[in-house]
């Protein structure tokens, strides 16, 4: 069973940033900046806290998992905002 997780992160380094952001990338959807929604089981969960374990610095940052539960019978994704409205960001990503 899948279960739809928010993951956000605060990375003090910059040179481990693009790390972090493309491991996290390859697992789930980008919604803003470092803030990504993942649909995983219980295995791609263990799998992305373990690539991410061997690069971030354990005692200066923070990957942050948020579950929101099953994605069975759950429906369209609803995202609402306050300040500058939600827009999806298809577009490709640098981080510098």
């Amino acid at each position: 069973m899948r279960n739809t997780y928010v993951v956000c992160y605060d990375i003090r380094d910059d040179r481990r940033l693009p790390k972090v952001f493309n491991t996290i990338r390859n697992y789930g959807d980008l919604l803003q900046y470092s803030v990504f929604e993942c649909q995983w089981t219980p295995i791609d969960l263990a799998r992305c806290r373990h690539e991410l374990s061997e690069i971030i610095k354990q005692d200066a940052d923070q990957v942050l998992f948020v579950d929101l539960g099953s994605t069975a019978g759950r429906g369209e994704r609803v995202i609402s905002a306050v300040g500058q409205p939600y827009s999806p960001l298809d577009a490709a990503c640098i981080v510098a």
